[in-house]
């Protein structure tokens, strides 16, 4: 199990890297800063769904820097 399958470890403004539903088979990652989560659930074993600032939607597979607090 990873961090990006767990809800507390994902917040708005963290980049990350997600893969978009039409990219599972391949696993091409796409770039981009959390503005909205969109999993309710606690856990999901796929990743966190997020839309990105560009309006990306997909689930989070890499977080790479969490915002300063």
């Amino acid at each position: 199990m990873s961090a990006n399958e767990y809800l507390k470890n994902i917040h708005i403004g963290d980049e990350v890297e997600i893969v978009q539903k039409h990219h599972q088979r391949s696993g091409e990652l796409t770039w981009g800063i959390i503005k909205r989560i969109l999993t309710k659930s606690k856990h999901h074993p796929h990743g966190i769904k997020v839309m990105t600032e560009d309006g990306i939607v997909g689930r989070v597979k890499e977080i790479i820097t969490e915002p300063d607090e």
